[in-house]
């Protein structure tokens, strides 16, 4: 029996969008010992780790073994010991022990946005584009440990946990596909909370949720729980039942609807530089929130953010609205946007306008709380490259995802029908990138997701999958 989850991850925060790139878990019986499981990696140096699962009084315990050549990883083992108790509350310990009577395989594997393929171009003399990168292997090897990778900042920690705790969910039938499949499903409902759970513990405080969310249920506007549901657990409090009482409680009072991007236009993504260190970023913004001397800006200010954010969704749906009044009129005037730079769109279209002025009032309101709270949500060099890619024709806008930082920035760019290669505007921003000379700028292949977050998949479904798997 095997079971895979993929999923994706995210873009950013208040309006959520999902890209196509994902994760992949491949869960399968190994023939090795009851009781021993063993987690792959195989992207990468060293990237297995080994555990024995022992049963007492106090539940289910998941021990690293000691020769495991990945060292620690505790992102894995916190899954891996907290979702196998939550089987074992909803089932019973019994039916945990008889799926490990042979033992575990695990292999986990992300799409190669996640990781830096700058190395990878220049090894095999290709430039940084999109159809340079789309010529690499699937789920490619990147010669190094996993800790010493450089990430994109594409959620690739909420994206894995998301992966491997729905995958354990169904392999261990906790929850059905059936019912995972279902975005309002108890399932679904049940893996995004265990998930939130485990990646709130491994990061060590309950975050903006939105990685995970993004993971699980797709683009969405996204309203995270309030902390307190997670209190008992983050405080280690783990008696019998606790887990299942707390992830199934009716206090998770988060909320999310599903939305879309305007037909015709493209997510662009890119791969700038180092990354940066996602707790420490947002650990400063909410230290400056906090204070007393800074609370009231700061409410003001997230208000703001608030609003725009909320006024940014209104603009899609209405955009994809428009789209299926009149498909001809929509795409006859993506064309002519795709032709002009967009402070020129205002006698065209002024929704595609509006557009366009939202998400620059929204950097301006996040490049002042970074001023603010003395952090870089946008550095400098990120907002040259910023202003330099929005100054294209066809481009709608951008900004930096996420918390922020120095290691990615997106792009929403018209992508009509019908044009030639070099007049799309995707060509006119890779070539701004690739003579910037700040930064070195990589494109990465992700777009928006058209699946709806998580999902099952079958092995063969996914090129590339099954060889990266047997990659020793």
């Amino acid at each position: 029996m095997s079971t895979i989850v993929s999923a994706p991850g995210k873009q950013y925060p208040g309006v959520v969008i999902s890209t196509s790139s994902r994760f992949y878990t491949v869960i399968q019986a190994s023939l090795g010992s009851a009781n021993q499981i063993v987690v792959r990696s195989p992207q990468f140096n060293q990237a297995e780790w080994r555990y024995t699962v022992t049963y007492n009084a106090a539940g289910i315990q998941v021990n690293p073994q000691e020769d495991s050549i990945g060292g620690k990883n505790k992102f894995v083992h916190l899954a891996l010991q907290h979702t196998l108790n939550l089987v074992s509350e909803i089932h019973s310990v019994t039916q945990v022990q008889e799926r490990l009577f042979n033992g575990l395989d695990i292999a986990a594997v992300g799409d190669n946005d996640f990781y830096s393929q700058r190395a990878q171009l220049e090894s095999l003399g290709l430039p940084r584009t999109t159809e340079s990168l789309s010529r690499i292997t699937p789920f490619c090897h990147n010669g190094v440990k996993l800790t010493d990778v450089h990430k994109t900042g594409m959620g690739s920690s909420a994206a894995l946990i998301t992966s491997l705790v729905s995958a354990l969910l169904l392999h261990f039938s906790a929850i059905t596909e059936t019912d995972f499949a279902n975005l309002e499903g108890d399932g679904r409902r049940l893996a995004h909370n265990a998930a939130q759970f485990v990646h709130c513990l491994a990061q060590g405080k309950v975050g903006s949720g939105f990685d995970v969310s993004s993971a699980v249920f797709g683009s969405q506007i996204y309203r995270r729980f309030g902390p307190a549901v997670l209190d008992p657990l983050m405080k280690g409090e783990f008696a019998a039942g606790t887990l299942k009482s707390v992830l199934n409680s009716s206090a998770w009072d988060y909320s999310f609807r599903p939305i879309q991007l305007p037909p015709l236009t493209r997510l662009v993504l890119a791969d700038v530089e180092a990354g940066s260190d996602t707790p420490s970023l947002v650990g400063k913004v909410l230290k400056w929130r906090g204070h007393e001397d800074s609370c009231e800006t700061a409410k003001d200010l997230w208000t703001q953010i608030d609003e725009s954010n909320q006024s940014l969704a209104r603009q899609l749906d209405a955009l994809s609205q428009s789209y299926v009044q009149d498909k001809y009129v929509y795409e006859e005037t993506i064309k002519q946007l795709a032709s002009l730079p967009a402070q020129e769109w205002e006698s065209i279209s002024k929704a595609f306008y509006d557009l366009h002025q939202t998400t620059q009032r929204i950097r301006n309101l996040m490049r002042r709380m970074g001023d603010l709270a003395g952090v870089e949500i946008e550095p400098e060099q990120q907002t040259h490259l910023l202003d330099k890619s929005i100054q294209q024709a066809g481009v709608v806008g951008g900004g930096v995802p996420g918390a922020g930082g120095y290691d990615a920035i997106w792009l929403l760019i018209c992508s009509p029908p019908g044009l030639s290669d070099e007049q799309q505007p995707l060509r006119q921003v890779e070539s701004v990138w690739s003579t910037f000379d700040e930064s070195n700028v990589t494109p990465l292949l992700a777009q928006e997701s058209v699946a709806k977050g998580a999902r099952v998949v079958q092995l063969d479904e996914i090129p590339g999958l099954r060889e990266a798997i047997q990659r020793q």
